[in-house]
């Protein structure tokens, strides 16, 4: 096509750039992890002391900080309140209009500013200090406001950004961020934190859905089917039919001692099939799953075993629900 025609020339890939453009991305990678590793190496007993004040906290975890760390002071009050330890997000600016309200004197405040002189952090750090609130910085420089503020520091190596003009946030925020993780995970191992746990935080989404229990999703009460060893399959199938589970849960003084299903019923399919007890006609030690194991664990076990359903067995052996694979796909559960 001619320039002419209203059509731009293709251009070709100008190869020496791409190969500078990558470099300069390994650059920022490798300096942020250098970083990173520098931060892992200087980690001290003050840090422990920190995750000891925090588990230790009553209230709640009062997180903050201006531009780029403001943003990574968000992030980490997520993932505190996600993993065990309530935490919360209050803007600097904000707070200096009235939002120091929320922070209560039972709480504890984690401040993040790389240089320590932000001046937006004046009036919440100096509000902290008259309710003798517990300051936690997370800083380069000990020596700066924030730094002389705290009785707890989370020092940071004071390493160059990775930006090329020295100016973007990069690696102070990255180890912000990291260090942030570092103190959520060692608490979250302190209060022994499950995923049963993180589950109840996560009920929406892909990771809720994962996370489900048998419990969440199974029939229970007078839904689950159940006829002891000594009925009559006469009463049996009654009691299988109005269910509509397509099996049968047989039990003797309570527990759970096999299960018919339908399979069952075709290969003693006879006459006297009527008269006879539903003992003689389960199949003995069926597979089950307890009522904490996590749905999609139920839903991989009757895909390998080939089968519909499961009957939910408590430790002492009780059934208290029965599963249906219909109600994993209905609930999401891959």
């Amino acid at each position: 096509m001619s320039e002419t025609s209203g059509v731009p020339h293709m251009s070709t890939p100008n190869v020496g750039r791409d190969e500078a453009v990558l470099e300069l991305g390994r650059r920022v990678l490798n300096q942020e992890a250098s970083a990173l590793q520098r931060l892992a190496e200087g980690l001290d007993a003050s840090f422990s002391r920190c995750v000891d004040a925090l588990f230790h906290c009553t209230g709640r975890i009062a997180v903050t900080g201006m531009g780029k760390s403001g943003h990574i002071a968000r992030k980490i009050a997520a993932t505190l309140s996600s993993t065990g330890t309530p935490a919360y997000f209050i803007h600097p600016g904000e707070a200096s209009h009235g939002d120091l309200g929320c922070v209560l004197a039972n709480d504890i405040l984690l401040a993040l500013s790389n240089s320590g002189e932000s001046p937006e952090l004046t009036d919440i750090l100096e509000y902290a200090a008259r309710r003798n609130i517990p300051i936690i910085a997370m800083t380069r420089n000990p020596e700066s406001f924030l730094g002389r503020q705290a009785d707890f520091l989370l020092l940071l190596p004071d390493v160059g950004e990775a930006c090329p003009l020295g100016c973007a946030p990069t690696c102070s925020t990255t180890m912000m961020l990291a260090l942030g993780d570092a103190l959520a995970m060692s608490l979250l191992k302190l209060h022994g934190f499950t995923a049963a746990d993180f589950s109840l935080f996560h009920p929406g989404g892909h990771l809720g859905k994962r996370l489900r229990l048998v419990r969440d999703i199974m029939h229970s009460g007078d839904e689950i089917p159940l006829a002891d060893e000594s009925a009559p399959m006469s009463e049996a199938l009654v009691i299988m039919s109005a269910k509509g589970f397509g099996c049968l849960g047989i039990t003797q003084n309570g527990l759970l001692t096999g299960m018919i299903s339908d399979g069952d019923l075709r290969r003693h399919m006879s006459d006297d099939l009527l008269h006879r007890r539903t003992g003689e006609i389960m199949t003995q030690h069926p597979v089950t799953i307890a009522p904490d194991a996590p749905a999609s664990r139920a839903l991989a076990l009757m895909n390998g075993r080939r089968i519909t359903c499961l009957m939910v067995v408590d430790d002492s052996g009780h059934v208290v629900g029965v599963l249906h694979m219909h109600d994993c796909l209905r609930a999401g559960i891959e």
